[in-house]
C-alpha cells in the first residue's frame, strides 16, 4: 500500500423537535455533515413521504461522489498524455433498488459525459482513456455495483 488516507467528519442529527423518534412517521430526519474547514452540508433522507426534497439526501452525495471521481481522474489522465478537454459535463444517473425489508442497493451508476476536447485528432485517444481513468478512480473502485461510463466527444 502506498498510502493510507484518512477522511474525518461529523454527522449529527438536527431534526429532534423535542420528541426525539417517538414516531417513526413524523420524525424529522435532518442531519448534518461538518468536515473541518469545509462547507458544512445539510442532509435528510431519500424517502419522499418524511425527507425534505430541498435537501441532499446521501444517496445524491454517493452518485455525485463517483460523478466527480470519474471526472478528476480522467481530467488528470488526459492532461497526462497530451489531450486537451475544453468542456466536461456529465448527467450520471444512478439506479437504486429497494428491498421488502425497507432496505436496497444501488444496481448500477452510469456517466453520461459530454466533452469538448481542443482538435478532433483527439477524439479517439479521448474515448479510450475514460478507461484509464476508470481504473484510477477511488470511488469507482469502492463500490459494489457496476458504474458504466458512456462518453460522447467532440471537439
Amino acid at each position: 500500500m502506498k498510502h493510507e488516507h484518512h477522511y474525518k467528519l461529523t454527522t449529527q442529527w438536527t431534526g429532534n423537535d423535542g420528541t426525539g423518534t417517538a414516531n417513526i412517521k413524523k420524525y424529522n430526519r435532518s442531519h448534518t455533515v461538518s468536515i473541518e474547514g469545509k462547507p458544512e452540508l445539510f442532509l435528510t433522507t431519500d424517502n419522499a413521504f418524511v425527507g425534505d426534497k430541498s435537501k441532499l439526501n446521501p444517496e445524491d452525495l454517493l452518485v455525485s461522489a463517483i460523478s466527480s471521481c470519474h471526472m478528476l481522474s480522467y481530467l488528470y489522465v488526459c492532461s497526462l498524455e497530451g489531450i486537451v478537454v475544453l468542456e466536461y459535463i456529465d448527467e450520471a444517473l444512478g439506479i437504486m433498488d429497494e428491498n421488502e425489508q425497507g432496505g436496497g442497493k444501488f444496481r448500477e451508476v452510469t456517466l453520461n459525459p459530454k466533452i469538448r476536447v481542443a482538435d478532433s485528432s483527439m477524439i479517439e485517444k479521448a474515448v479510450e482513456l475514460h478507461h484509464k481513468a476508470h481504473e484510477i478512480c477511488y470511488i469507482a473502485n469502492s463500490v459494489n455495483f457496476p458504474v458504466i461510463t458512456q462518453p460522447i466527444i467532440t471537439s
